[in-house]
C-alpha cells in the first residue's frame, strides 16, 4: 500500500492544532482558536475529499482549497506566536508541518494541472 504522506501530514496538523485549540480555550482565547481550528481541519478534510473527486478539475479544486486553508492556518499560527499565546518551539513545530503540506500541495497541483494538457 502506497504511503499517503500528504494525508498523514494533514492529519498530524489537525491533531496538533486541535490540541492547541484546547489549550487556547483554557486561556480564554476563543477568536483565533476557532479560526485556526476550522482552517487546519479543513486542510485535512479537503485533502481527503480530493481522493474521491469526480474529475481531474474537482481533484485540483479540492487541493487548491486545502492550499488556501494551509496558508490561512500558517497566518493564524504566526499571529498566535507574535501575540505570545504559543512559544517558539511549538510555533516552529506546527509551522514546519504546515509549510511541508503547502509545498506538497503546490507540487501536486502543478503535476495534476500539467497532466491535463
Amino acid at each position: 500500500m502506497k504511503e499517503d504522506k500528504l494525508g498523514n501530514l494533514s492529519m498530524e496538523l489537525s491533531i496538533e492544532v486541535l490540541s492547541l485549540v484546547k489549550e487556547l480555550r483554557n486561556q480564554k482565547e476563543n477568536i483565533i482558536s476557532n479560526q485556526i481550528g476550522r482552517s487546519a481541519t479543513s486542510v485535512c478534510a479537503n485533502i481527503a475529499e480530493s481522493k474521491y473527486g469526480h474529475s481531474r478539475a474537482d481533484f485540483v479544486a479540492k487541493l487548491e482549497i486545502a492550499l488556501k486553508e494551509a496558508s490561512e492556518t500558517g497566518k493564524w499560527l504566526e499571529m498566535l506566536y507574535k501575540s505570545n499565546y504559543i512559544d517558539e518551539v511549538r510555533y516552529k513545530k506546527i509551522d514546519k508541518i504546515c509549510s511541508t503540506i503547502r509545498i506538497l500541495l503546490i507540487s501536486s497541483i502543478k503535476t495534476a494541472k500539467s497532466n491535463t494538457k
